[in-house]
This record gives C-alpha cells, structure tokens and sequence, in this order.
C-alpha cells in the first residue's frame, strides 16, 4: 500500500476514534444526571417495600450513611424518621456464601431492631431453586418480619436442617442458609452500633 493511502488511512482512523470518544462522552454528560437519579429512585422502590412510606417523612434516600460492618466491608444505611423521630434503618448487607456467589440483601429494622422485612437486591442463585429467595418468587424471604433476636432465640437462627426455626428449599439449602446466617450476622452488628441513628449522613462524602 502506498505511503500515501496509509497515511490517509490512519488519519480516517483517528479522527473516527476522537469521534467516537466525543459521542461517548458527551452521552455521558446527557445521561450521568438520568442514571443517577434512577439508581436513587430504585433506592427508595426497594426500602419501601420493607419500610411503609406512611412511616416516614424524611429524604430516606439521602439520610445515609457509610460504616464497616461485621464483614469489614462499607455499607449504607439508610435512616427513616417521622417528624424527627427515629423509625427506622434499611441495611444494605450481603451473604458472601451463597450457592453461587454473593447475595446481596436489604434488611430493614426498626428502632427497637425488631425486623420490618428484607430483600434481595442482586444474586446469581439457580433459577428455579435459590432464586425462591426473591419475593417475585416466593414469600420465604418474608419469614422474616416482625423477629428479633434475643438470648432465648438466637439458636433458632438458622434452616430446620440445622436445628433452627427457618424453612430449606427442596434441592436447595446453602441459599437460605447463607440468608437467614447474614440477615442474623448483619441484626447483631447493628445491635451493637449505638450512633446508627445520630451518625451525620455521609453517603456523598468521599470515603
């Protein structure tokens, strides 16, 4: 190929690259408010599935903040209050020992940590078996509303295989087992979080 035509060829190419980088980015301009405001919107979807919008009047969404927990990873949570007054707490938490992989959960607590609901936000469970952890699927991940933990029941905290209060799945017990086991992990840490509720919020801080 003639020097010439190579030389026309790499200018085609780059000024198709730098275009290409310029739709991109100013896609993401037009689009980063869009997203950002959805994915807040899909918070507030979720903690109102667990927490009735009637019981709370502040900006849950962004009365937030970020803590260690007892898996010694940054989680958020989110604080519901009703004309000042502590209601209650969403907890973003995670079972790391699902059947495949993490499953990531919201538990929802209120101010005396006895348990308004919980869900699953995300999880690679096998449809058809572990998936009957969504409530789309099943109404299991609802067995746990209205418990608490306490020193009398706190061996009940676990599958029926395993001696406890909680029903399996047929075919199917390391998904529950990982759910009741971090819904019961993430219950006690919060237990032992006195400030969970004074913290000043700083979700939008920089951690």
């Amino acid at each position: 190929m003639p020097i010439k035509n190579i030389t026309r060829s790499s200018i085609i190419l780059t000024l198709f690259a730098l275009v290409t980088t310029g739709l991109t980015a100013w896609t993401f301009i037009l689009t980063k408010d869009r997203i950002a405001a959805e994915k807040e919107n899909a918070i507030v979807r979720n903690i109102n599935q667990i927490i009735a919008a009637n019981l709370y009047d502040n900006d849950v969404a962004n009365d937030c903040i970020v803590r260690q927990n007892h898996l010694q990873k940054k989680t958020r949570i989110f604080r519901a209050r009703q004309a000042q007054t502590n209601v209650a707490l969403a907890i973003e938490t995670f079972a790391p020992d699902g059947y495949s992989g993490r499953i990531d959960l919201l538990v929802a607590v209120d101010s005396q940590f006895k348990i308004l609901g919980v869900r699953t936000t995300a999880h690679n469970e096998t449809p058809g078996l572990g998936d009957k952890i969504e409530v789309k699927k099943s109404n299991w991940i609802k067995s746990f509303n209205g418990l608490s933990i306490e020193p009398d029941n706190l061996q009940k905290w676990a599958v029926r295989k395993d001696g406890g209060m909680f029903d399996a799945f047929t075919g199917a017990t390391i998904t529950p087992r990982a759910v009741v086991n971090a819904v019961k992990d993430t219950l006690l840490w919060a237990q032992q979080q006195p400030d969970l509720f004074s913290q000043a919020a700083n979700c939008g801080v920089e951690q």
